[in-house]
């Protein structure tokens, strides 16, 4: 039976001193690959805990990828050290012609009813009079620091408020001096193929998220897919692929959803420590949006060899049209950044830096998450619901709406000749549906392999809800209905 200590506990909530001692006892090694775990009501007679107390620390050790249960026979350990792991993972002018996309995305201008490629957050609900309050304050004290120029990490005042926000929401344990603040992740990617050189060979999810190999590429790296499968990207192709740097989101993979567990999570760190070039990009893509449970560790929290980048932006949670980002660089190459790109100025406007600053030193911005969180919560369970009760509900799957703004939808059968058809019938009603096979990219000949890792992709459509208003619900789920006919 598990003992656990509850007066070490100190101001730490039941469920997470039960989940954190749970999980340091796995990486301990006290607990063993495959061993059964008390029942939850077992454990929680045991402990004098209630048994959702139990049961909310044993799910989110699940979601974390420590423990898994089997239906009807309990909960079991899962075996998290691959060989040679480099210790317990703790929570706190190049040739780009092989990489393409598989179906190039056609956006021609096209107006539909409602288009569910865009990833647009809902700008009604943007706090205008909190952020002019925040503004005109900022206006009014007629600091000439608003007018000066920043170097390359930008405004210290935000980076400071970005640190703090961090260590609350990420358990992230940083210093103002390891932010870089970006115009767009776009800029900061482009720095980054600057800083480490265009002669590295930079890996992507495939599939995954397009701009983002399409910047490395501009910016004349090499650019190489690698594909994903049930438990998130396949460690075992970097090797095969001489992959330097690899960009991934292991807490919320886009477009499948999926979540990397610990194992996996320990194999990509032991990748990164076994050469002194290898770095990994860890973007926390809509970390804020999970619905259930906490959000999970960060890579960047878990590595002891100072080989992870974390990089988190704005545009989702405030709006895209800030264009604000940041990016947090291992201690260990902080300063030889500044040294090499320092020259570089900030290009985000200083005012904005200020504003956005005190707008999350004033928790106008942890408010303004909460509200946003319940909001997509809400419309996602609304769409959800029309969906799983239309006159088409025994056709269809949803999968991975647990976090992020989109979730994914697939046709069990269709009378037509293929997903391409089904797709060409929703645009006809006005709906822009994207196939989840357009996120992938062809590299000699994988394309037709990635088709059949994992979710089956023939007739998958990847549903972006953020710009959703609630009140077009029941039309669009009508569209659907007709298409299907």
């Amino acid at each position: 039976m598990i003992t656990i200590d509850f007066s070490k506990r100190g101001d730490a909530g039941l469920c997470d001193f039960l989940s954190s001692s749970i999980r340091s006892q796995i990486s301990a090694g006290l607990l063993k690959a495959d061993e059964k775990l008390p029942s939850k009501r077992a454990l929680a007679s045991h402990l004098g805990v209630s048994v959702i107390t139990v049961q909310n620390a044993y799910e989110q050790l699940i979601d974390e990828g420590y423990i898994y249960s089997i239906e009807k026979k309990g909960f079991f350990v899962t075996e998290i050290a691959p060989d040679g792991a480099p210790g317990d993972y703790v929570a706190t002018a190049p040739s780009n012609a092989g990489i393409k996309l598989a179906t190039p995305p056609a956006r021609a201008g096209k107006k539909f009813f409602f288009d569910f490629r865009s990833n647009t957050p809902n700008l009604e609900r943007f706090p205008f009079s909190q952020w002019a309050h925040v503004m005109r304050r900022v206006l009014k004290s007629g600091d000439e620091k608003l007018l000066q120029r920043q170097d390359v990490n930008g405004v210290y005042e935000l980076r400071a408020a970005i640190a703090r926000h961090l260590s609350g929401f990420r358990n992230m344990s940083i210093q103002p001096e390891q932010i870089v603040i970006g115009a767009g992740t776009e800029s900061l990617y482009s720095m980054l193929v600057q800083f480490f050189g265009r002669n590295k060979i930079y890996g992507v999810e495939n599939p995954g998220y397009h701009k983002v190999a399409s910047v490395f590429q501009l910016n004349g790296a090499d650019v190489k897919p690698v594909l994903i499968d049930s438990q998130g990207l396949d460690t075992s192709l970097l090797n095969q692929k001489q992959i330097d740097i690899i960009h991934l989101s292991p807490a919320h993979h886009f477009p499948t959803g999926r979540v990397m567990p610990i194992r996996r999570r320990l194999e990509l760190l032991q990748w990164a420590s076994e050469a002194p070039d290898r770095f990994i990009i860890e973007d926390d893509y809509d970390s804020e949006f999970r619905f259930n449970g906490k959000p999970l560790p960060t890579l960047f929290s878990g590595d002891s060899s100072g080989k992870v980048i974390y990089v988190n932006t704005f545009s989702k949670t405030i709006s895209p049209s800030f264009r604000i980002s940041y990016m947090v660089l291992p201690a260990g190459i902080a300063s030889d950044f500044q040294k090499k790109l320092g020259f570089y100025s900030c290009p985000v406007s200083a005012f904005e830096q200020y504003t956005l600053a005190d707008f999350i030193n004033d928790g106008f911005y942890a408010n303004h998450l909460i509200r946003m969180k319940n909001y997509y919560r809400n419309l996602r369970n609304t769409f959800i619901y029309a969906l799983s009760h239309s006159a088409f509900k025994d056709l269809i799957e949803i999968a991975e709406e647990e976090a992020g703004l989109h979730f994914l939808l697939s046709f069990k059968s269709w009378d037509g000749a293929g997903d391409r058809d089904l797709k060409a019938a929703f645009a006809k009603e006005g709906l822009n549906l994207p196939l989840l096979r357009e996120f992938y990219y062809e590299d000699a000949g994988e394309g037709a392999a990635a088709m059949e890792e994992g979710t089956s992709t023939s007739q998958t459509f990847v549903i972006n809800y953020s710009a959703l208003e609630k009140e077009k619900i029941p039309a669009i789920v009508q569209r659907m209905e007709k298409a299907l006919q």
